[in-house]
């Protein structure tokens, strides 16, 4: 997947595929993820889809959602 950098428009990855795993009762504004075709995930803000998306690693994002799931971002929420 050439071309795909951190930080490019998200519109350029396409309207397709996105998921909102993370939605909660916000009004809408939620995380969108998109799996690449070479396992690297793309995040975006679903209320600016030609906003900057965000690109992980598979190994970058297995230690965020095991980290997640640990209980190591609880901080975020106080």
């Amino acid at each position: 997947m050439d071309g795909i950098y951190n930080g490019m428009p998200a519109c350029e990855l396409g309207n397709e595929g996105w998921h909102k795993p993370w939605s909660g009762g916000n009004g809408g504004s939620c995380v969108e993820a998109l799996k690449l075709s070479d396992g690297r995930v793309a995040l975006r803000q679903s209320q600016d889809p030609h906003g900057p998306a965000l690109i992980y690693s598979p190994g970058e994002i297995a230690t965020f959602i095991r980290g997640a799931k640990a209980g190591e971002a609880d901080f975020l929420l106080t």
